[in-house]
Order: structure tokens, then C-alpha cells, then sequence
């Protein structure tokens, strides 16, 4: 969504943008690929983006191509290089740069003439192939293989692992977990009732002992305050 408050300074304060004035040129939105998005078979409806970047510097720079009559596009800058993304159809399609007021080439690109001038005018040329929507297809199909093997429903079943996976155990207890008040000798200078002070780690877990004589043992420690409590409780198995 656009405002037209979103411009800074009033507009006769302004030099013109470019020599030759812009243009608005209204760009259609490239496709996302999502779930339910259907990819179109008939090439002469679908479009591709596809990427325009210019790297040879300079402070205003534009697109002109024949996908846009020639009329001149905006380009973003974007870490020092100037970008934008137009939907073309598949075939070859000619363009060139407008740089702060000058027209130019990209050298890295395939360059040609533009015969239907006249004048020598040369212009870049990229050819839009009917295999640039593969990956749109591909991206498709992950999308609906993904959503039908998803889990539907939760249960109490454990999975069955396959011979070549790792069947993975409980995760090993942590070394300051091991160190319980009531495993360690009671020392005679304390009164046998009281425990020495827990650290934070050891508090509202659960520990169970061994069992032993068909008795089961459940202790836990909690805080209230500066009070520690631990409880014992003893249930016959």
C-alpha cells in the first residue's frame, strides 16, 4: 500500500529526477509459490521473474525494455548495486539502463542492435525459456507432497524405526542433577532432621530410589522464601 505522504520535501523544491522524465510504469506482483497456489501450464499467460541488476555505480539508474514499451522502471539500490524483479513471459526480450541521464549497456551481458531504429543502437537481450518455471513446479510439488505425508492425528503408538536410522534413547541426566542432598552422610555437627542448603539446579524435580524390600521412595525439594523443604514419600510396590 502506498501514500502519497510518504515523500520528503515539497515537490517544487525538487530537481527533476532524470533528464528525460520517468514514467510510472505499474509492475505486476511476482508469484509466490505457497499452499494452494496452482502453476499455470499455458506459456502464454505465465510469467517469470526475473532479476535486473545493475553494478557500474552511479546515484540514479532506471530499466527500459521492450516489456515495458520502453517506458523507464525505478531501480532499488541494494548493497551498492541497483535492482528490480519485472514478470516477463518466455522469449527474448531487449532493455538498457538510463544512468544518472545517460543510456548504457551492461558489458557482462549479451548485447545487440537494435534494428528496428536504425540509428546503431544497441541494447542487452535475455531470453526467458519455458524451463525457468521448473522451479516453480518443483517448489509446487514439495509443497503438496509435504502437506499429504504430514501427520494428521496424534497417538500413543511409538514409531517404528527403519534398520539404517538411529534409534535414539532418553537424554543422558545432567552432571549437577547427580549431586542429591539425600545421598550424601548427614555430618555429626548437624542435627540429623535438617539438610544442608540445596542448590537452585536440584529444585521441583522429581528423584525416585531404587526398589528395595517392595518399597518405592519419592523425594522433591521446594522453595518458599528462604525456607527449603524436601519430602519423602514412601509407597509399597
Amino acid at each position: 500500500k502506498t501514500s502519497d505522504k510518504g515523500f520528503h520535501g515539497a515537490p517544487d523544491d525538487e530537481e527533476p529526477y532524470f533528464t528525460k522524465p520517468a514514467i510510472n510504469y505499474n509492475r505486476p506482483r511476482s508469484n509466490t509459490v505457497s499452499e494452494g497456489t496452482s502453476i499455470l501450464t499455458n506459456t502464454t499467460d505465465t510469467k517469470t521473474p526475473t532479476v535486473f541488476r545493475w553494478e557500474g555505480g552511479g546515484k540514479d539508474v532506471c530499466l527500459s525494455g521492450s516489456f515495458s514499451n520502453w517506458e523507464t522502471i525505478p531501480m532499488v539500490r541494494s548493497h551498492g548495486d541497483f535492482v528490480t524483479i519485472i514478470d516477463l513471459p518466455e522469449g527474448e526480450h531487449q532493455y538498457r539502463y538510463f544512468v544518472d541521464g545517460e543510456w548504457k549497456n551492461d558489458p557482462q551481458n549479451k548485447i545487440v542492435e537494435n534494428e528496428s531504429t536504425g540509428k546503431g543502437e544497441k541494447n542487452n537481450m535475455i531470453t526467458v525459456k519455458k524451463s525457468d518455471f521448473e522451479v516453480f513446479q518443483a517448489l509446487a510439488k514439495d509443497q503438496e507432497s509435504a502437506k499429504d505425508d504430514s501427520q494428521k492425528e496424534f497417538s500413543q503408538e511409538i514409531p517404528v524405526y527403519k534398520p539404517w536410522e538411529k534409534n535414539s534413547g532418553p537424554p543422558i541426566l545432567p552432571p549437577h542433577l547427580l549431586q542429591v542432598i539425600l545421598n550424601k552422610d548427614t555430618p555429626l555437627s548437624c542435627e540429623p532432621t535438617l539438610l544442608p542448603e540445596p542448590n537452585h539446579v536440584m529444585l521441583n524435580h522429581l528423584y525416585a530410589l531404587s526398589i528395595k524390600d517392595g518399597v518405592m521412595v519419592l523425594s522433591a525439594t521446594h522453595r518458599y522464601r528462604k525456607k527449603y523443604v524436601t519430602t519423602l514419600l514412601y509407597k509399597p510396590i
